[in-house]
């Protein structure tokens, strides 16, 4: 457990208004003090409460190097359950750097990634799922994924696996009991009301794990690749979503021959939008490389939008059964894509023309869109379908959804090994082995929090984590 003096910047590096340098370790309030002249008394720092704010100097010698304002939090009442003290000065990268490096010859060290909040966890401010949450508050970037970030940090995943990992041990003492008395043939814990703890637990974990579909799109937002043949209107759309000239347009068939894509939040849900090139036979060597791309990014993609201009199936009936053909080839190619059809240039057909193809083409499609990309008619109802296809229950019921990869896969582990307890119930397994099988299970319940961790483990979280968090 490191218990030097760490110092970092703790806002983005480069010019600004302000920047703040934090300090955390037993002797953080001390280097800080001997640098700080109050604009108001000699106050020293050290003698001041916790949680204030002072206005000085912070001097080097006989130079002034800024004018500052300085927090004092003292332990363990502090972020890292050190001493911690954090200068707000101008935001000059000059000053900045003097700041650090004035602090670094009085004896602190450079703070590596992550190392204030490993500090936390190692002093119990957090546990690790939270710790973890707080990087994924810092890098959330919609609605969605910020409230997920918001509920984990406030402890309510690890509250959750708390509960089951306690109830869990509480039987698990018992049976461990019970081995030390095995000549005596008694049992402490009772199996009917274990069973009921095991069929909780098990419904838990299995809604955990479930809610992982939802939680690591929500966090990583959702690929969509925006298909069809060239001049359909793909580029059109991609604009429209984005309400801006993302993409170029233009009346040549073939124009967009690489890929183009761009993020929007819809319903505080992130959502990557991929405009492909049009898949058609081309001769064209850097248009064909474009649609191979196409493919390619169909395969990344959660959501295919496959779009037809209306003109084009109104031309003829062999039209739209060619078009049948190929909304099928895409349904058998990417069986397990979510498809939505969007019926685009509507403007260009009359009413007629649409009732009828809409009627033709509904026994097929089971999303069918029509819009006009050109004039944002139906864009809306787009957008609503695409939420459709998220299954947000979870996050409007402030349920707790998973987002971390760790985390799935330690529950994973857990849930077969509570599923051996189930068996070994159901078959009047030997309390020592249903002992192992426990034991394994709140191992994987540990690893979550934190309860059980290594080295290697707390580098690879950590690592991933800015400067100065």
């Amino acid at each position: 457990m490191h218990n030097d003096t760490i110092v970092a910047l703790a806002t983005p590096s480069g010019s600004g208004a302000i920047a703040v340098i934090r300090l955390s370790g037993k002797n953080a309030i001390g280097i800080a003090d001997r640098h700080f002249r109050s604009v108001i008394d000699q106050k020293s720092l050290s003698n001041q409460k916790t949680h204030t704010i002072h206005l000085g100097h912070i001097i080097d010698g006989d130079k002034t190097l800024d004018e500052v304002l300085v927090s004092v939090f003292k332990n363990p009442n502090s972020y890292t359950g050190e001493d911690v003290v954090e200068i707000s000065c101008h935001g000059s990268q000059y000053i900045q750097q003097e700041i650090i490096q004035l602090f670094l010859r009085q004896g602190c060290r450079m703070a590596t990634a992550g190392e204030f909040t490993l500090r936390a966890f190692l002093n119990g401010k957090l546990d690790l799922s939270q710790a973890e949450a707080v990087a994924d508050l810092i890098s959330s970037d919609n609605e969605a994924s910020h409230q997920i970030a918001m509920q984990q940090m406030r402890g309510g995943f690890s509250s959750e696996i708390a509960k089951l990992r306690e109830e869990l041990l509480n039987f698990a003492s018992l049976i461990e009991l019970e081995l030390d008395f095995a000549e005596e043939d008694v049992e402490f814990a009772d199996r009917t009301q274990f069973k009921e703890l095991i069929e909780r637990i098990n419904f838990v974990l299995k809604r955990l794990i479930d809610s992982f579909a939802v939680g690591n799109v929500i966090k990583n937002g959702i690929p969509v690749a925006i298909v069809g043949e060239p001049n359909v209107g793909k580029s059109t759309l991609l604009n429209a979503l984005l309400n801006e000239d993302r993409a170029i347009v233009s009346e040549i068939a073939g124009t967009t021959r690489d890929t183009i894509e761009d993020e929007i939040s819809i319903g505080g849900i992130g959502f990557r939008f991929i405009d492909t090139a049009g898949i058609r036979d081309t001769k064209d060597v850097v248009e064909s490389i474009g649609i191979k791309k196409t493919f390619e990014k169909i395969e990344q993609a959660q959501v295919v939008m496959f779009l037809v201009g209306s003109p084009q199936l109104v031309v003829g009936r062999d039209a739209i059964e060619v078009f049948k053909i190929e909304i099928e080839k895409i349904k058998n190619k990417f069986p397990q894509k979510q498809l939505l059809v969007i019926l685009n240039k509507i403007d260009q057909i009359t009413d007629t023309d649409l009732a009828e193809l809409t009627t033709s083409l509904t026994p097929h499609v089971k999303n069918l869109i029509p819009i006009s990309a050109k004039t944002g008619f139906g864009v809306e109802q787009l957008t609503d379908s695409l939420l459709n296809l998220i299954n947000t229950g979870a996050l409007r019921n402030n349920e707790t959804i998973v987002t971390n990869s760790r985390h799935y896969d330690a529950l994973l582990k857990a849930f077969e090994e509570v599923q051996k307890v189930k068996h070994g119930l159901e078959t009047g397994l030997s309390g020592d082995l249903l002992a192992i099988d426990i034991r394994q299970a709140l191992y994987h319940f540990g690893e979550i929090t934190g309860e059980i961790t290594n080295d290697d483990l707390l580098g690879n979280i950590f690592a991933n984590f800015c400067i100065g968090k």
